[in-house]
């Protein structure tokens, strides 16, 4: 019998690490890496060492697996993720975060670096997600249904879980800072959106827009992880200020935005552990 990637990393990872098992898994996005930095008792996998995982090619992805306890609780961190734009495989995405079940994890904590559609939350801010709308032209569930790891269909109401998301405003809250939330629109890139697209996403209701993370939270969902996702605001989408969209700027104002990120995961682990 055939084993698994995902079986094959998580037994990677347990004679690198034994006896470890998260509760969390997060995935640093763009710019949001140096949060692996605040685990204590680290270890840290390169990603061409785990069987089934991607290879990082983009500018603010490490990508590497560090294990390690934040705030007391164990948690397993993606540092880095796999894009479609890069040429990246539905199995590469399914791989990663179902290591992480495999592990032992119970909550998939998703952030990415977003452009803003929302002229009241600017560069630098951050944003709970609370609904996604798939622009992409994919999902990383067609093809053949593992049963191991869920059902053929998945309903996809409150996939962004309201509990989870009500911890992450208690600790806002208590930390003096306002947690606006709304709805992601993942698109393919790796281009940037038009004005005219970006128009047209505001009527859809889209309040941030990024090229990630919705692949991840469909998986997550498929296989039984908790989600919850919070988004750094790096820039104002196309037509809605004068300053020219890069990816320079993306990592400038993620980076701005990772301080406020980091206190709202740290409170976020502690209660959470607490429940």
């Amino acid at each position: 019998m055939t084993v698994s990637f995902p079986h094959q990393a998580a037994a990677v990872i347990a004679t690198r690490k034994p006896n470890f098992t998260p509760r969390i898994g997060l995935v640093l996005g763009s710019g949001l890496g140096g949060l692996a930095d605040h685990l204590a008792d680290a270890t840290t996998i390169p990603y061409q060492e785990l069987p089934g995982f991607p290879e990082s090619t983009v500018a603010g992805h490490a990508g590497r697996l560090v294990l390690g306890y934040l705030e007391g609780v164990p948690v397993a961190c993606l540092q880095g993720r796999a894009h479609y734009y890069e040429g990246a495989q539905n199995d590469k995405i399914k791989n990663m975060i179902r290591t992480l079940k495999v592990l032992g994890c119970e909550v998939l904590f998703g952030t990415n670096a977003s452009g803003s559609l929302r002229e009241d939350v600017g560069p630098g801010n951050i944003m709970a997600i609370n609904d996604h709308i798939n622009m992409q032209g994919n999902n990383p569930l067609i093809g053949h249904n593992d049963k191991e790891f869920g059902e053929r269909f998945i309903p996809m109401d409150d996939a962004y879980d309201p509990q989870l998301r009500q911890i992450l405003q208690e600790v806002a809250k208590e930390c003096g800072f306002n947690l606006p939330e709304g709805v992601y629109i993942s698109v393919l890139g790796p281009m940037f959106e038009t004005p005219a697209e970006i128009r047209a996403f505001r009527i859809l209701g889209a309040d941030a827009v990024g090229m990630s993370t919705v692949s991840e939270v469909i998986v997550a969902r498929h296989c039984g992880l908790k989600v919850v996702v919070v988004a750094a605001i790096s820039n104002f989408a196309s037509g809605m200020s004068d300053e020219q969209i890069t990816h320079e700027g993306t990592l400038h104002y993620a980076g701005q935005a990772a301080n406020r990120m980091t206190t709202l995961i740290k409170g976020f682990v502690r209660k959470f552990n607490d429940r």
